[in-house]
């Protein structure tokens, strides 16, 4: 069936509703519905007898043949890595070097855990120190401003008065305005 658009489908339909009419437009409609619909059907039949032939001819045996040898589970590759991965743990639980030197290694991340505890340690006790030494010189450096305040001052001398303030002077004044005399008339050219 041809790929259309719902504008196309509406444009087919008003061209479809000039040309042939409101009267028997809708007897087409159902009958091209009908057509479609065993257009339908045919195509469903011809595809259910091709799979019929298939299964008559052993196609589907062939089939699961071909999926049952490429799917690693049914062809045996998981009972090989299975083995191989059995025969890998077994050397390695041994308990020769790598168990040795794996306990030696342990010995050894201990004793820096140790020393890096007794580090953080002595850092947090001297900080904690550190602030108490400086919480005290604060409070001491509050009590001597307290102490500055509380003695009394001496009265300071009073200002001088303040000068008054200077007059202000006032514009100058501007000179009268001349009188523009005005230009006497020259002849036109027309007059002549």
């Amino acid at each position: 069936m041809p790929n259309l658009s719902w504008m196309e489908m509406l444009v087919v339909g008003i061209v479809a509703l000039i040309v042939i009419g409101p009267k028997d437009l809708p007897n087409l409609f159902r009958q091209v519905g009908q057509f479609v619909g065993k257009a339908k059907g045919m195509a469903r039949e011809f595809s259910s007898a091709m799979n019929a032939a298939a299964d008559e001819s052993g196609m589907k045996d062939i089939n699961k043949t071909i999926k049952a040898a490429a799917n690693p589970q049914k062809f045996g590759v998981d009972k090989i890595r299975e083995a191989s991965q059995g025969a890998v743990k077994s050397t390695l639980k041994g308990g020769g070097e790598t168990e040795a030197l794996k306990s030696k290694l342990s010995d050894e991340r201990a004793a820096n855990k140790e020393k890096i505890d007794k580090a953080m340690a002595q850092a947090a006790e001297s900080r904690i120190a550190s602030e108490k030494a400086q919480a005290a010189a604060e409070a001491a450096s509050v009590a001597k401003s307290e102490a500055a305040k509380a003695t009394p001052k001496k009265a300071a001398p009073k200002k001088a008065a303040a000068k008054k303030p200077a007059a202000k002077k006032t514009p100058a004044k501007k000179p009268a305005a001349k009188k523009t005399t005005p230009k006497a008339k020259t002849p036109s050219k027309d007059a002549k």
